[in-house]
């Protein structure tokens, strides 16, 4: 004979109204926790699996085994998870297993460690421009000492001829006692590039492993500041003059003269970086860097060189 289990109505003992608090206390008296329980794991969603997929030797050769193209089983390798064996005796289980060489290339790859020197190296810091210490390409920069939106300014080289001489007629007249003067020429009589600095800081960037301030044909080999010479140009009203050799009966000589020539104070900062400031103040004028060694310095074959102006404060 089926029992009959009261319902928790308005007329029941406990009072209870029709409420979900009502119906839940009636059901546990009745059936108990155990029946909570199941009304709970039906109300609660399955949980979904989230293992990753991992591929192996075998799951390769079961593509393989499918005829399932080179390109795509590779595509597939290359995107997922990959617990591959490279060994000699896999490879030979792999090729009797159908396969193909490019698929296995594609596997020993996938478990060969990632090369991460080309990462690192973008994750560096940039070079600052602004920054002396900083890396730059080689060259002479001007650091100036008043405030610019850009702070390291190059120098550009600046061409110049060779082959003009002077005093021709008054060494004729004393028979070589007066000498000949072969000067290098620069065309403008003013630099472009302009400072009212009388002790100007430089630095110097030279490159040793690449074409650069050390390999270029008008100083070949240069590779410190220590080759050139900081000197005072003669200006004109269309060009600029630097005496580099002289030549008179009782010989000659090839070089800047003393008079012309500013003395320099040389710190070598890092390979390949020197710090170069005169040892003295400088007088309004015209000046450059002239590479000192090499053919090109007796300004017979013209050549190149770095000049700026200084002019009178404001």
């Amino acid at each position: 004979m089926r029992s009959i289990v009261p319902l928790p109505f308005r007329s029941c003992a406990f009072g209870f109204h029709r409420s979900t608090f009502a119906w839940v206390a009636w059901y546990a008296m009745t059936f108990g926790v155990a029946g909570l329980a199941q009304i709970a794991s039906a109300q609660t969603p399955p949980t979904q699996s989230t293992s990753v997929e991992v591929l192996t030797n075998e799951t390769v050769a079961k593509m393989a085994e499918l005829k399932l193209g080179d390109g795509l089983i590779s595509s597939k390798i290359k995107a997922s998870n990959c617990s591959f064996q490279t060994g000699i005796d896999d490879i030979v289980k792999l090729k009797a297993a159908g396969v193909s060489d490019a698929v296995i290339q594609a596997m020993v790859e996938a478990g060969a460690p990632r090369n991460t020197s080309s990462d690192a190296a973008n994750n560096l810091p940039q070079p600052d421009p602004n920054d002396p210490r900083s890396p730059h390409d080689a060259g002479v920069y001007w650091l100036p000492k008043e405030k610019r939106a850009k702070d390291m300014v190059p120098l550009e080289p600046t061409v110049y001829s060779g082959g003009k001489t002077a005093g021709v007629f008054a060494a004729a007249v004393t028979t070589g006692i007066a000498k000949v003067k072969m000067k290098a020429v620069v065309r403008g009589g003013r630099a472009n590039l302009r400072m009212v600095e009388d002790q100007p800081e430089f630095w110097f960037y030279f490159e040793e492993k690449s074409a650069g301030l050390s390999n270029v044909w008008f100083w070949a080999g240069a590779s410190s500041p220590n080759e050139f010479v900081l000197a005072r140009l003669s200006a004109k009203k269309n060009e600029r003059e630097l005496v580099v050799a002289e030549a008179g009966i009782f010989g000659g000589s090839s070089g800047t003269q003393s008079k012309d020539t500013v003395e320099m104070k040389i710190e070598r900062l890092a390979p390949g970086t020197y710090r170069v400031t005169p040892e003295a103040p400088m007088q309004p004028g015209e000046y450059c860097f002239f590479y000192a060694g090499g053919a090109a310095a007796n300004g017979r074959s013209g050549g190149k060189l770095f000049d700026f102006g200084i002019d009178p404060p404001r």
